[in-house]
């Protein structure tokens, strides 16, 4: 649920009645327990590595070196022999931080820490109670500040032990060990440190962080919150689709990155209904197709659509095509286009605001600058041997030299290129298999014992074959493209050695989207706006590589064939991604975890057999919504139904990724992140393409505007009579070339376009075409205009951040400078109180200046205790 109360502490804090942990016996101690065997000592993170064979004296080296750093470091190491584990030949490592080291680095990384309740009205009401009060009640809110170790005494501490978090003391342990050492103290080794490198050579086999519990049933342990057991029963499951996300459960569990996911995921999901809404409704519309259907469609009779081997058609074998066209293909369509570009921007506004919102609650505010200064990624630090001196800090840094940074830019960008080029290609492939087959599926279905089949038999044709079969052929070369291409961009992405994490991300997510984009879109680009526009005439039409003849569009309109291209490849993609992700890749896990009795199977065991949630899973989570919001905003126009499909899927996505987080990934470490990241500028670019996209297709795929045109202008009753003849030329079979004249079985002359019948200027377009076109560009550019004005005046009067939070933060920072400045003021009084009563007494009873000293101490003390709340 997206609580609307500012949650600044942990329950852990908060819970002063909570009993410690007392010792437990190693033998009576619950193998779910997330301490030591003294039962004190809190487990923050756990390594394993299995029995080293003969040769692998390297890796048992480099684990004493390493483990002797750690603690070295300050952290506490107990080690679980082999004959613990269940397979006999797994060692854990538990690691557990004192106080000591979660201080010295939590003022290190600035880890923002209450210092003084909130006294700030809070008018915002809790949305729903549909959870029990251990998630529900609010926490109490607090004001915070960075963590500073020098003044313990300023902040709300009342147990060291529980001050912070469980995500936090994976974070702080996290960052000692991506920096710590594995080698003696050597210059020439200084590259040799960080336990992600000890992954990749495989001296340990896992690193991560604990569960609190078994997700189906609390702890045994009284001293566990058993947060991963409430989020499981009131979030992971399907039938809570109805309820609000436990967000702030979330963030305090996984972190605040995971946290943004799951609010956006929610938002977007949220937003998708209104769309749907609007999309069943607009789109349908009955319409009579008399001159098709009827005796004007059976004596009209078409040129072949294919070389020797195609046959002419009669018109009203096109009604059913039609019909399905025209359900969409109408002036609802219209105004739901335009409206979907107003909702694309009124969800990225108001996203803008639920994510301000977000950041002031979840203390993100000043995150950014954290983040680019004190998240270096140790790559970066290792791979990057120059130095030079930072004007800010005034110390010596590792950094890449333009050169070298340059060369890897040039290298990267014609990486990105090729693969592009190498998915151009394949799409240019897929078009010359629809024109080489579409002959051949016209030769086998002309007199295929398919036209007996009931119902379905007369919907077989030639082009219904062709756009199925090339649709499911471009949807498997789409997903063998993905595979070997996420490598190379992770590839890529590493040659150019990112500063940062963040800067990291970012790259990796404009590389990956851009590929993402060309290999998803690009058929759908191809029906929309090629196939069907340079296909010529009747006698000189225009050949693909001299031989293969251009396709042109179904009989009914390119617009169907979209509409089958988008929902094969859209629905497929979502489709195959929740088959793998919740059964194929997670079904064996789970099963194997819930068939090991408790009393065998330690909590790090269990967490062990879980899958490893990588630096990247967030971002391919991220990859798939964002694909899936181009395919409903960029080509809306031709199936407006995509906006309830997308709904229904997230709906069950939603919770298959939270069914993911808390039963098949192993507990990710928490990480901070203040929004989205790079994907916001990509939803703007696809917000701002999909206009332009949708303008075109109902211009240039649809029937709208030749239909209006004749309406209004060409008609002169305003009626659509006479429009079917209106929109077919004239030919004359005679001047078929010999090598693709068909075999003639009718007296055919008709064929769709506008040009002048044979004679004077024959076969050149007419006026009305150009009329047309005319009305059809003025289309895009009113629509455009339209659009557009409307996205800027909503976008400028919905403020980004709200006036209420705006208001908050800063009334927060004047209580912080305020606060902090009369502790410091109090903290000198006291010392300076201290340092006067240590005078002789006998000397100070003959001092006037001293009474008068002392006076002023206790006045000024006793005017801080009125106004401040001591810790």
């Amino acid at each position: 649920m997206n609580q609307r109360v500012k949650h600044r502490v942990p329950l852990e804090t908060t819970n002063l009645s909570k009993p410690k942990p007392s010792p437990v016996d190693k033998n009576q101690q619950s193998k779910d327990s997330v301490f030591f065997r003294d039962g004190k000592r809190r487990i923050d993170f756990v390594l394993s590595y299995t029995d080293d064979r003969a040769g692998d004296n390297k890796k048992q080296e480099r684990r004493k070196e390493y483990e002797a750093n750690l603690q070295k470091a300050g952290l506490e190491l107990e080690t679980e022999d082999k004959s613990e584990s269940e397979d006999g030949k797994t060692y854990f490592v538990k690691i557990h931080a004192p106080w000591e080291v979660l201080a010295t680095y939590a003022d290190v990384l600035k880890i923002k820490v209450p210092f003084k309740a909130n006294d700030i009205p809070n008018n915002r009401d809790i949305p729903m109670d549909w959870l029990p009060d251990r998630i529900m009640n609010p926490e109490p809110d607090y004001f915070t500040s960075s963590f500073n170790k020098e003044k313990i005494d300023f902040f709300l501490i009342d147990d060291k032990e529980t001050f912070f978090p469980p995500s936090v003391r994976n974070r702080i342990v996290y960052y000692i060990l991506a920096r710590c050492p594995y080698h003696k103290p050597v210059l020439e080794e200084k590259d040799k440190k960080g336990i992600k490198r000890l992954l990749n050579n495989g001296t340990y086999g896992a690193a991560f962080p604990l569960h609190d519990c078994r997700y189906w049933k609390p702890a045994k342990d009284l001293n566990s919150d058993s947060e991963r057991f409430h989020l499981y029963k009131h979030w992971a499951r399907f039938h809570s689709f109805f309820k609000e996300q436990p967000l702030n459960l979330i963030r305090k569990y996984y972190g605040e990155k995971i946290g943004i996911y799951f609010a956006w995921l929610g938002f977007y999901t949220e937003m998708l209904f209104f769309a749907a809404v609007v999309g069943v409704i607009s789109p349908f519309k009955i319409t009579s197709f008399k001159d098709i259907c009827g005796e004007i469609g059976g004596s009209i009779v078409m040129c072949p659509l294919c070389d020797k081997k195609c046959g002419y058609w009669k018109l009203n074998s096109t009604c059913n095509s039609s019909w399905q066209s025209h359900m969409f293909d109408n002036v609802g369509t219209v105004f739901f286009a335009i409206f979907m570009g107003i909702w694309v921007t009124l969800f990225l506004e108001f996203w803008k605001r639920r994510q301000a919102r977000l950041e002031y609650e979840w203390d993100l505010v000043d995150f950014e600058e954290e983040q680019q200064q004190l998240q270096r990624r140790p790559e970066y630090e290792t791979k990057c041997t120059a130095r030079r001196l930072n004007t800010v800090t005034q110390e010596m840094e590792p950094y890449l030299p333009v050169t070298s940074k340059c060369a890897r830019t040039f290298l990267s960008g014609a990486t990105v290129l090729f693969w592009i080029a190498l998915i151009i290609a394949c799409i240019i492939g897929v078009i010359a298999y629809r024109l080489a087959v579409y002959a051949a599926f016209a030769s086998i279905i002309k007199d295929s014992p398919t036209k007996k089949i009931e119902l379905v038999g007369s919907l077989i044709t030639p082009q219904l074959a062709t756009s199925v079969t090339a649709s499911c052929i471009n949807f498997i070369i789409i997903m063998i493209l993905n595979l070997m291409y996420e490598r190379v961009a992770i590839w890529i992405t590493d040659m150019e050695i990112p500063k940062t994490h963040l800067e990291y991300e970012n790259k990796l997510t404009v590389k990956m989207f851009l590929f993402q984009f060309v290999n998803y879109y690009s058929s759908c680009f191809y029906v929309a706006f090629f196939k069907g526009k340079f296909v010529g005439y009747p006698g000189d039409y225009i050949y693909m590589f001299g031989k293969l003849r251009n396709e042109e569009c179904d009989p009914g309109g390119c617009l169907i064939e979209l509409t089958t291209q988008l929902v094969i490849v859209m629905v497929g993609k979502q489709v195959w991604g929740n088959i793998q992700e919740a059964w194929l890749m997670n079904w064996w896990g789970s099963r194997k975890a819930r068939n090991h009795p408790e009393s065998l199977y330690s909590r790090w065991e269990q967490d062990h057999d879980l899958q490893n949630f990588g630096h990247l899973g967030l971002f391919y989570e991220y990859l798939e919504m964002v694909i899936q919001f181009g395919f409903i905003t960029l080509f809306v126009a031709s199936f407006p139904l995509a906006p309830l499909l997308a709904l229904m899927n997230n709906i069950i996505e939603v919770r298959v990724d939270a069914w993911k987080f808390t039963t098949q990934f192993r507990r990710p470490v928490a990480a901070k992140a203040h929004s989205i990241g790079a994907w916001q500028e990509i939803l703007n670019g696809v917000a701002v393409l999909s206009v332009v996209t949708n303008a075109f297709i109902v211009s240039f795929t649809s029937d709208m505007i030749p239909r209006l045109a004749h309406l209004y202008v060409y008609s002169g009753n305003q009626t659509m009579n006479n429009y079917i003849n209106q929109s077919l030329s004239v030919f004359n079979i005679s001047h078929f070339q010999e090598w693709n004249k068909p075999d003639p079985d009718e007296n055919p002359n008709w064929y769709r376009d506008y040009r002048n019948p044979p004679g004077v200027d024959q076969y050149k377009h007419t006026m009305r075409f150009w009329h047309i076109l005319a009305a059809k560009l003025a289309f895009i550019i009113i629509m455009e205009h339209v659009v557009f004005l409307v996205k800027f005046f909503v976008a400028w009067i919905i403020p980004d951040v709200p006036s209420e939070v705006k208001a908050r933060i800063k009334r927060e920072r004047y209580l912080v400078q305020e606060y902090l400045h009369n502790y410091e003021n109090l903290t000198i009084y006291i010392h300076l109180t201290e340092n006067i009563l240590r005078v002789d007494i006998v000397d100070l009873n003959r001092s006037i200046l001293w009474e008068t000293q002392l006076l002023a101490c206790v006045a000024v003390v006793s005017f801080s205790h009125h106004f401040v709340q001591l810790p």
